[in-house]
């Protein structure tokens, strides 16, 4: 018998704002809602309100993710939120979550990895659960990814949205098998020689600003449908399982052309893809459990069913995890 992390529930958060390609282009965007559409998929966006943080943002969707999966707060023993975006450059947010949520023991922690922030996250709150240095998990996917755009450069600024969610895990005893409930394994990556292709020209150890972004668009999209398909394949590798095995592929929400490039590398059809990047844009770490939980809340993802979750982010860093939900 070995110890499984399993994900108990799930719940997510977007800002009341909506914000359309067509609005977009009234505000002064160069660019059209076909141009948009075309390129990425995406038709509409979410931004936080002037007094939203991304820690409000995260909490709403750790209230959420608690009451689906039926866990109190005071169960948690351990806090990991992925996020681009902290409210501030210290504490963590997660800091700021576990004091909002009341608790006094356990620990918290932020991590940063950009759009791989939230498999990131997992994999530290998969390790912690099966050492049994934690029992109670809360991973959160949390981003004000507006707050770092550039309104006047249109090959970002519409790429970009703010959002939250989270999952709730805790250990359960499994058998070692492919067929156990939980995340059978997950696998990190980084590149640091691309750290230039995807970046903010700002920070506190560096201008003392945030800095806004810049991206070589061409060369992120190459790595992505690189990258993603190589972690993807090594996760079914680690199972010995074939890509039919998989019931859904959730992958990070960037570019509607790198998912369908990604789903056909693995010869799944669209109605086995979820995607969500129509809806809310690319929102960073909380880009795919936002998908993710849009799914589980449609009734789509049903439990015993294998998901495939892959991921890429600036650094260049990536990975995947493969769940048993």
């Amino acid at each position: 018998m070995i110890r499984r992390s399993v994900i108990l529930g799930c719940g997510s958060y977007l800002p009341p704002q909506r914000v359309t390609n067509d609005d977009l282009v009234k505000r002064g965007v160069d660019t059209s809602d076909e141009w948009i559409v075309q390129r990425t998929g995406i038709k509409a966006r979410y931004l936080a309100g002037p007094d939203e943080t991304t820690a409000d943002l995260a909490m709403k969707a750790a209230e959420a993710a608690l009451a689906n999966a039926n866990i109190g707060a005071d169960d948690v023993d351990l806090i990991v939120v992925a996020t681009t975006t902290p409210e501030n450059t210290f504490p963590s947010t997660a800091a700021r979550l576990q004091g909002r949520l009341g608790l006094t023991r356990g620990f918290a922690f932020d991590v940063q990895a950009v759009c791989s922030g939230f498999v990131y996250a997992l994999t530290m709150a998969d390790n912690f659960l099966r050492l049994g240095q934690a029992k109670t998990a809360l991973v959160i996917g949390a981003e004000t990814l507006s707050r770092l755009v550039d309104w006047n450069d249109r090959g970002t600024c519409v790429l970009f949205g703010d959002g939250a969610a989270a999952v709730v895990m805790q250990a359960a005893e499994g058998k070692g098998e492919a067929s156990d409930r939980g995340i059978l394994s997950t696998h990190l990556h980084s590149d640091g020689r691309y750290y230039d292709k995807l970046y903010t020209d700002g920070g506190p150890g560096s201008t003392a600003t945030t800095g806004v972004m810049k991206m070589e668009g061409r060369e992120v999209y190459r790595q992505a449908v690189q990258r993603l398909a190589e972690v993807a394949d090594e996760a079914l590798e680690a199972n010995k399982l074939p890509a039919e095995a998989i019931d859904w592929l959730v992958p990070h929400q960037a570019n509607l052309r790198i998912i369908d490039s990604l789903a056909q590398k693995l010869k799944l059809p669209r109605e086995r893809v979820v995607m969500t990047i129509h809806e809310h844009s690319n929102t960073g770490a909380a880009s795919l459990p936002l998908a993710l939980c849009s799914a589980v809340a449609d009734g789509r993802i049903k439990r015993g069913q294998l998901l495939l979750l892959d991921v890429m982010g600036a650094g260049f860093t990536w990975g995947a995890a493969l769940v048993r939900w």
